[in-house]
């Protein structure tokens, strides 16, 4: 199970991205000015990524910055993951 939600943290957002960019490549170009910002947010920070693209045609102002922060917050769990806890297991090494 801890695989899946693995899977799902790295790929989901990216594949997003990914998608809405084929689908709707005027939004991209309206949010950002040069092609490296989104390039290094899929590969580094792609939950802020997507979350920034939903908010910053309109502004970011209020309740986005609090999205933006729970968005990056999830790209730090995902990059950040460990399991300190399998020592607990007999055999599990």
């Amino acid at each position: 199970m801890c695989c899946i939600v693995t899977v799902l943290l790295v790929l989901g957002p990216r594949a997003a991205l990914l998608v809405w960019w084929l689908l709707d490549s005027a939004r991209f170009s309206e949010t950002f000015d040069n092609l490296i910002v989104p390039v290094l947010g899929f590969l580094l920070l792609p939950w802020t990524t997507l979350m920034y693209v939903v908010a910053a045609p309109g502004g970011v102002v209020g309740l986005e910055w609090a999205l933006l922060v729970v968005a990056f917050l999830f790209d730090l769990g995902a990059h950040g993951g460990t399991y300190r806890n399998r020592d607990r297991y007999r055999g599990y090494r």
